[in-house]
């Protein structure tokens, strides 16, 4: 169509007939180029982060194959990135809480209330290739110089009790379980894990999927233990017990000055128990 037109106007010298042939043949062009798009992908996910408010009646879950849907008014949810959020039929039970969790939301959205939709979205968008996969794994190793359970303080008394109930056991089911050397330390600034036993630790995150690395990111940046998240994970620790050795120092504070409970607080545990 456009080459035609052009040679219309290249036959055609004369004046406005010209022009009015070139702005054709313009206008052409543009209406059969394909349109290009900006920004995120147009997602359930995407639409709610924008507009705060529910926008669907009815959510449903459905078998689709091989697969696990959640849908907003029929319409299957899809991820950020504008992927189906299809879950296998080893995931029902995530399927379950992703379907709860949109269906519990209210007038105006909590996004803190979506921690399965994130985590799920998250192991689909961006944990599905092994490359993504280990450059994950190599910034969670990194926690382990750093990690809360590995840090000890002999003050106050409330303290020391909630370190050696609840992270004394689980260093010692590390070690024993992975046969590795992990070092107590008392100051940030002279602690270091032994390459051996970071070696270790990365055969065994090297075997997990793309579901258990999504659980065991999240664990760890909200925890900040890398420990706590790999007991979780591996289902060592439940989650009142992960969330408990990753607040010793809160709940020393707790026991001995009294509960100020606050949204910074609420919102913690609930991350906690999300994962």
């Amino acid at each position: 169509m456009f080459a035609g037109q052009l040679s219309r106007c290249v036959r055609n010298r004369g004046g406005l007939a010209s022009l009015a042939c070139r702005r054709t043949a313009l206008c052409a062009r543009f209406y059969s180029a394909p349109p290009v798009q900006d920004g995120p992908a147009v997602s359930e996910t995407n639409r709610a982060e924008a507009t705060m408010h529910r926008f669907w009646n009815d959510v449903g879950l459905e078998k689709r194959g091989t697969t696990y849907t959640i849908t907003l008014d029929g319409r299957a949810l899809k991820t950020p990135s504008g992927k189906v959020l299809a879950l296998p039929e080893s995931k029902s039970l995530l399927a379950s809480l992703v379907a709860a969790e949109w269906d519990h939301q209210e007038t105006l959205l909590k996004p803190h209330a979506l921690p399965a939709t994130s985590i799920a979205s998250r192991a689909i968008d961006g944990l599905m290739e092994q490359e993504t996969r280990s450059e994950v794994q190599e910034a969670l190793l990194k926690y382990l110089d750093t990690d809360t359970v590995c840090f000890y303080q002999d003050y106050p008394p409330q303290l020391e009790r909630l370190q050696a109930e609840h992270w004394d056991p689980l260093l010692d089911w590390a070690r024993k379980t992975y046969d590795v050397e992990i070092h107590k330390a008392e100051s940030l600034l002279f602690s270091t894990q032994p390459d051996a036993t970071k070696e270790k630790f990365r055969k065994v995150i090297f075997e997990f999927d793309q579901w258990e690395m999504a659980a065991l990111e999240r664990a760890t940046y909200t925890t900040k233990s890398f420990i706590i998240a790999l007991a979780l994970v591996t289902k060592h620790l439940t989650v009142e017990q992960a969330s408990l050795a990753a607040t010793v120092e809160v709940c020393s504070q707790i026991e001995r000055w009294g509960e100020v409970e606050d949204s910074t607080s609420q919102h913690f545990a609930s991350e906690i128990k999300s994962d």
